[in-house]
């Protein structure tokens, strides 16, 4: 293993992982729905400009490539592909992004909550193309830490 490797999966563990831990399945899936409403509200007060939409696009591009990654562990087949292919169309407006980033966060909630039934996913690792295998609660920390980091870029 490479020191690159190495100080990547320490990072992992200290920021996703282990804090990842301290809720359940079903704890997380209550915490990305009461993010997405706190992330809906701010949205609703932020132009619609190109830039923002861009963001947007980035925040449910990756939200819904996660998706697809954490339905590995509900017996989907493991899709090596990049987060880019899930983005919505560029054409679309930022009041109708806001409601695209609304239903793909319902979705992610609805897929935590499957695997939350499924004591299976419990010990699923799923691959993650930069950060390397993540459990699904830790799919679920990083999905609602990417959404609010990126949001910070709203303006």
């Amino acid at each position: 293993m490479s020191l690159h490797e190495i100080l990547r999966d320490v990072i992992v563990r200290l920021a996703v992982e282990r804090p990842a831990t301290s809720r359940s399945t079903t704890e997380w899936a209550e915490t990305l729905a009461a993010s997405g409403a706190k992330l809906k509200a701010r949205m609703t007060a932020i132009a619609d400009t190109p830039a923002n939409c861009r963001q947007l696009r980035h925040i449910i591009g990756l939200e819904r490539w996660g998706q697809r990654r954490m339905r590995v562990a509900l017996g989907e087949p493991f899709i090596n592909d990049e987060m880019d292919e899930y983005e919505p169309p560029v054409d679309l407006r930022f009041p109708d992004l806001i409601d695209v980033f609304l239903n793909t966060r319902d979705e992610t909630v609805n897929i935590a909550r499957r695997c939350a039934a499924d004591p299976r996913t419990e010990s699923t690792r799923v691959q993650h193309n930069q950060l390397g295998p993540l459990s699904i609660r830790g799919w679920l920390r990083y999905l609602d830490l990417h959404a609010r980091l990126e949001a910070r870029w709203l303006h």
